[in-house]
């Protein structure tokens, strides 16, 4: 997929570097460009050979610094077209967790089963108010985001109310680590063990743990949500993949199925979490 984001922004790059050339104005150097914007020109080097993602502002000053203002929704476009599939958390995160999460909110209203594979924590249709906060505070520092850690909890809280909705079904599969990973005091991940404890069994809910000691068919790999079968997000450190291909859907939907071979369910999935439990000292 990086390839492809990759080949689109050369594309646009291309584009750019066309509008400059063939400008009204008279064809324009790139250091004139630059000169006109007050950019470095190291910048416009940057974006006409796409090694940099241009904003939106990027592509309005530049349409009208070379005379060509109409092209803009085009440029618009293919920006938006690129984006859709990388999503960057610098932008998504520039005002808070709060709107990524009720973001989230309206997208799974329209879902009906969700396959989610997780491996670094307890996924987030399933965790406490205060284990939730405490991954929100943490990202916020790493990332200098916006602090809305209490709005981003009560927006995740909210989307907890689709696992109580009839036709409803999470299929979630978490590495025994994501039980383990110590991103919150001793008490509050304790808590969240119980109740996880708690939810097994629960008609909406298929929890499967994959022990430590168990067989892989595959490396863990990143965590990724499944949504029907039109949407699979896998999120980094840098952005967020929405990727909506069939074939890609399909990859995904087999890469669950094949972890889900070397998961517990039931009560072999509490003797994993009523383990971990255990060895938390509170």
């Amino acid at each position: 997929m990086s390839t492809d984001y990759q080949r689109a922004r050369a594309a646009l790059g291309r584009r750019l570097r066309e509008l400059r050339v063939e400008s009204p104005h008279g064809r324009l150097t790139g250091t004139e460009l630059a000169q006109r914007l007050d950019w470095p020109q190291s910048k416009v080097s940057k974006l006409e050979n796409g090694k940099q993602t241009p904003t939106d502002d990027d592509l309005r000053v530049w349409t009208e610094a070379v005379g060509q203002p109409a092209v803009l929704p085009e440029l618009r476009a293919r920006l938006k077209g690129f984006e859709s599939h990388i999503r960057s958390w610098r932008r998504r995160l520039a005002a808070g967790h709060a709107p990524v999460q009720e973001e989230w909110n309206v997208l799974l209203a329209e879902t009906r089963t969700l396959h989610v594979w997780d491996t670094f924590a307890v996924n987030g249709m399933l965790q406490t108010a205060d284990y939730a906060r405490n991954l929100f505070e943490r990202y916020a520092e790493f990332r200098r985001s916006p602090r809305d850690s209490e709005d981003a909890v009560r927006a995740r809280m909210k989307r907890q109310e689709w696992l109580y909705q009839p036709g409803k079904q999470l299929k979630t599969l978490m590495w025994e680590g994501a039980l383990r990973s110590r991103t919150c005091p001793p008490e509050v991940l304790a808590a969240q063990l119980d109740r996880l404890l708690g939810l097994v069994g629960m008609d909406t809910v298929q929890l499967g743990i994959v022990p430590w000691d168990a067989e892989l068919r595959l490396p863990p790999g990143n965590g990724f949500w499944v949504l029907d079968d039109r949407l699979v997000t896998v999120e980094d450190w840098h952005a967020a993949l929405w990727l909506d291909d069939a074939e890609t859907i399909a990859l995904y939907r087999r890469v669950w199925d094949t972890l889900a071979e070397s998961a517990v369910f039931g009560t072999d999935a509490q003797q994993v979490i009523a383990r971990v439990r255990r060895s938390i000292k509170v």
